[in-house]
């Protein structure tokens, strides 16, 4: 039976390789912070695992212990604090690799998914990475993984082909289609919640090279910018992702002086094509926007192509976008710093007989604003087809409503086989 640990007890990792980083001892505060301001982590201890080894013996110790475990690579995907337990970080298990011949990447929980690109790019070849090349794989994969090459290719999620996971019990086991294929099933789109990932394997694809980047129109192009992005996105290709943003520019001397301080729509474009095929799909648009203020779209390497994201404070999803919703956005914009409307689709809709549990996948559009504004969940409600992603899910009290019923009524089913005492219980977590 485990014995609960109070404040006088001292948590002790007998046989850890890693760093162990008390309250009060250099590294403990910038190790169990999140990149997510409102999670104010004081986990017992911070502990540095360097293998597999070590995070099974953090697990355990914290079994013996009856304190909360998480697991932490970069902090995008922390939304719970680890008050009081034993709060892992993957960092240093930052291998990645690459199997050119059957285009597979191999990587362990604390990869980044610059290291990915950076080692998938010599042969041609891509991940299904997040908006910015800091994001850890691992969460982000698990969460689903929302990529600018999805609408060709996919989730990240359904990219996978094999995990090794840490069972709250801890045994190791081996998911994959033919191996704990349940288990494998809600690793791909499910979260974290019923095992601990200490390696992951995925497809990579034949991206090289990309059409990308920002053109800047006059925040007063909104409304007829959105209205004819509506309509447009109907006959866009899977091969070009797009997104539609209202911005408040820094005003900053790193900031292109065109748009510096400025308030602007910003049209964001990654098209797996060539340039000629993107100036003739995107012309429609940029002429509805108007005459751009600045135009930094291009043809460059997927390596360089970082578009970055932004901040949720709140998300919906809409399978349609009236005219009521537009205005709504539009004045939204003058209350927020950022607003973001994304168009989803191609073969994010289209998932495989054998896929996992991301769920609304029939989504047409995404709106994600990074500033509280009071009365905007109200006001979009009657719009929205009320679902949610969970790599978007600020709060972990809503983690089901990013499945349809039936795959969470299997998640559960998966949880009570995997982890039935709920051992695995911070952040977004399926119940058993």
């Amino acid at each position: 039976m485990s014995q609960p640990y109070t404040t006088q007890d001292q948590i002790r990792l007998p046989g850890f390789a890693g760093a162990v980083h008390l309250p009060g001892e250099a590294g403990y505060d910038e190790l169990r912070r999140s990149l997510n301001p409102s999670v104010d982590s004081r986990p017992a201890l911070v502990a540095e695992a360097y293998g597999a080894a070590d995070i099974r013996t953090a697990l355990l110790a914290a079994r013996a212990h009856g304190v909360p475990f998480a697991v932490q690579a970069t902090g995008h995907g922390t939304h719970a604090a680890c008050d009081d337990g034993i709060l892992v970080r993957t960092s240093p298990m930052a291998s990645v690799l690459v199997d050119p011949g059957r285009r597979i990447a191999r990587v362990g929980p604390g990869a980044r998914w610059g290291d990915v690109i950076a080692a998938a790019a010599p042969f041609g070849l891509a991940p299904l990475s997040g908006s910015a090349p800091s994001v850890g794989v691992t969460g982000y994969t698990l969460g689903g993984g929302l990529g600018w090459l999805a609408r060709a290719y996919g989730f990240a999620a359904d990219s996978v082909v094999r995990a090794e996971v840490l069972l709250a019990d801890g045994r190791h086991v081996t998911a994959d289609a033919g191996s704990h294929p349940e288990l494998f099933w809600a690793l791909r789109g499910g979260g974290g919640g019923f095992g601990v990932v200490t390696s992951l394997e995925f497809r990579l694809h034949p991206v090289s090279r990309v059409y990308s980047g920002f053109a800047y129109f006059p925040i007063e192009a909104a409304a007829r910018t959105l209205t004819a992005y509506r309509d447009w996105i109907d006959d866009a290709p899977d091969e070009l992702s797009t997104a539609v943003v209202f911005k408040r520019m820094p005003d900053d001397e790193q900031v292109p002086a065109a748009v510096r301080g400025r308030h602007v729509v910003l049209l964001k474009v990654v098209h797996a094509g060539t340039a000629g095929e993107a100036g003739r799909l995107l012309a429609p648009l940029f002429r509805a926007a108007g005459p751009a203020l600045l135009d930094e779209t291009r043809e460059n390497t997927y390596a360089a192509t970082a578009m970055g994201g932004t901040p949720n404070r709140h998300m919906d999803m809409f399978d349609t976008v009236p005219d009521a919703v537009i205005g709504t956005l539009v004045r939204t914009a003058e209350r927020a710093q950022t607003v973001e409307i994304r168009h989803w689709g191609g073969a994010m809709g289209r998932p495989g007989p054998d896929a996992g549990p991301v769920g609304h996948r029939s989504t047409r559009l995404s709106v994600i604003v990074d500033t509280p504004v009071p009365g905007l969940a109200e006001e979009l409600r009657p719009y929205a087809n009320g679902g949610t992603f969970l790599n978007f899910l600020a709060d972990p009290s809503r983690t089901a409503a990013a499945y349809g019923a039936a795959d969470h009524a299997r998640l559960r089913d998966v949880k009570r086989a995997y982890d039935p005492d709920g051992f695995f219980r911070v952040g977004h977590v399926v119940p058993a």
